[in-house]
């Protein structure tokens, strides 16, 4: 029996619930993670056990990394690796004393994290969508040329996933801010 397995995935910036999830679901499955490389998440065979996995934006952790896991291991969080800005955490479902813990304790951490993400990947997207697609859709859109008609429609696709994934995280960032003020 294969001891070792590859798994090509890929969850966008907004879908770490997801990624949770999924690593969680593997676990169950008596395949635990080692770690992500690409899109390629690598896994080996353990025990089937239900493990929590928890993901942290947080992509200045490098330069103060130890305290930044310490605080998660004095949690009890196993700290696995950092990826693409996000820290990779897990714990034994049967360490939780029964509750759904998290990593994050309210939801204005959670909101923070979104802020992280905002300012580490929406930001420089936004920068893209409007110094590169937009510009470059009015000037191939006046163009008779087959390679430049294909550009055009190109850059027409890239602004429609652009502008989902833009609402996409405007919903999901509307959600954990009126969550976390609620009250």
């Amino acid at each position: 029996m294969k001891e070792t397995k590859r798994e090509l995935k890929f969850f966008s910036v907004l879908q770490w619930k997801k990624e949770e999830q999924y690593l969680r679901w593997q676990h169950k499955n008596g395949w635990e993670f080692e770690k992500i490389r690409g899109a390629v998440y690598h896994f080996r065979k353990c025990k089937p056990e239900d493990v929590i996995y928890q993901l942290d934006y947080h992509p200045d952790s490098k330069t103060r990394k130890d305290e930044y896991i310490q605080i998660f291991e004095d949690c009890g969080w196993e700290y696995l690796q950092n990826y693409a800005g996000y820290s990779y955490f897990r714990k034994s479902n049967s360490q939780m004393d029964g509750t759904e813990e998290e990593i994050f304790c309210d939801d204005d951490s959670r909101l923070e994290m979104v802020k992280r993400v905002f300012k580490g990947r929406i930001i420089p997207l936004i920068i893209i969508f409007l110094l590169i697609i937009i510009p470059n859709i009015f000037n191939l859109g006046m163009e008779n040329a087959a390679v430049e008609r294909l550009l055009f429609v190109i850059f027409c696709v890239l602004f429609i996933v652009y502008l989902v994934l833009f609402v996409s995280f405007a919903v999901s960032f509307w959600k954990y801010y009126r969550a976390a003020h609620k009250g």
